[in-house]
């Protein structure tokens, strides 16, 4: 169960894709069920569409209303050994319902700061959500989390069963041979240093930071993505490059081509942006919060920033551009620092955590029971 699917495009949807590719890789079956109008089919399971609203000021993005009823009649007909909870909310707390009277064990991987999110969109009482994550994720036989900020953040309120799981990069997608010297010609005609962005273009990304980025002498702005902020962000960053979203080899190209990567989130709960272009051999500046703690190695293949300073910011990236040996040996160390992380790797340890609660051991924490 995802709370997030294609068409829609984020960090969500990437790992059940993913998920899904391993476990056809595998040999296993597996049946997705996932929020409003979309494919009926991903990797040749079949995709089961529940009913959804859109989320309020991000209307691209299908909130998926709780449907019990839907979810039981669909787990009972495919009988699944394990229920995988894509970043749980309403729909995943009806899946926790739904899965419960067949005593099916339950793997919840929290993958979105939903707290952070709504206090970045001016949501009112962003801190309620905190009691109903946790009694859904205490509902559950395992939680596993991205990154050892999450965890700390989790088990700081009160979230038990809480286990490490990171994301995968796919490596040949993501590589330094990618580098294109005709785009970069395109990009930066006058040969400036290409200081890219890949993500999100929304409130709750800060990517109005890069206004400062682009001001820096001898830097090329390059926003690579989509989102509710787009038309706004180009007219705060004339200067800046915005591609749109890319994929496949076009986004490839465009990663390993940036000689520094800037992220600017600061409730990152992994950051896989973070992580595709190091494998793709672009040092990357990140705030020192959430997901890049764990990525980010200062003075090796990047750099981090307090997320709180603009000017931390500014000189981190500024160091960069005009530091070119410096750039160079970072982007050296980039690769080699998440080149082992494949989705093959862990896509394996996640069908470890499968085994793990289909066959608990007999000192398992209990679960505690959603309430009504």
């Amino acid at each position: 169960m995802s709370e997030s699917f294609l068409p829609q495009v984020n960090g969500v949807t990437n790992s059940v894709c993913r998920v899904a590719d391993h476990l056809r890789t595998r040999g296993h079956r597996a049946l997705i069920l996932a929020p409003g109008p979309g494919p009926s089919s991903y990797a040749g399971f079949p995709v089961v569409r529940t009913p959804s609203v859109p989320l309020p000021g991000y209307g691209s993005f299908a909130l998926g209303l709780p449907s019990r009823r839907l979810l039981s009649a669909a787990l009972r007909a495919f009988g699944p050994d394990v229920v995988h909870l894509a970043s749980p909310v309403l729909l995943g707390g009806a899946a926790v319902e739904a899965a419960r009277p067949m005593a099916l064990p339950t793997v919840a991987v929290y993958q979105t700061d939903l707290c952070g999110f709504a206090a970045r969109h001016g949501i009112p009482g962003a801190h309620a959500f905190w009691p109903l994550l946790r009694q859904i994720h205490a509902a559950v036989d395992r939680t596993l989390v991205p990154s050892s900020a999450a965890r700390q953040a989790l088990a700081a309120h009160g979230f038990p069963r809480l286990s490490l799981w990171r994301r995968g990069v796919d490596t040949a997608r993501f590589h330094p041979r990618h580098r294109d010297e005709a785009l970069r010609g395109r990009l930066a005609p006058g040969a400036e240093v290409l200081v890219g962005y890949v993500g999100r273009l929304s409130r709750d990304k800060r990517v109005d930071l890069l206004a400062h980025v682009a001001r820096l002498r001898g830097a090329r702005l390059v926003v690579v993505g989509d989102g509710p902020d787009r038309a706004r962000l180009r007219r705060r960053i004339p200067s800046a490059v915005f591609t749109g979203q890319r994929t496949g080899e076009e986004l490839s190209r465009l990663y390993a081509s940036l000689d520094v990567f800037v992220h600017t989130g600061a409730d990152e709960t992994f950051c896989q942006a973070v992580q595709e272009a190091l494998a793709s051999g672009v040092p990357v500046v990140a705030p020192a919060s959430g997901g890049p703690l764990d990525l980010v190695e200062p003075e090796r293949n990047g750099l981090l920033y307090d997320p709180s300073s603009v000017r931390r910011l500014r000189l981190a990236v500024g160091r960069l551009i005009h530091n070119g040996a410096l750039r160079r040996r970072m982007a050296a160390a980039a690769r080699p620092s998440v080149q082992a992380r494949t989705w093959q790797v862990v896509g394996d340890q996640l069908l470890d955590h499968y085994r793990s609660v289909i066959s608990p051991g007999a000192a398992a924490p209990p679960r505690v029971p959603l309430r009504g």
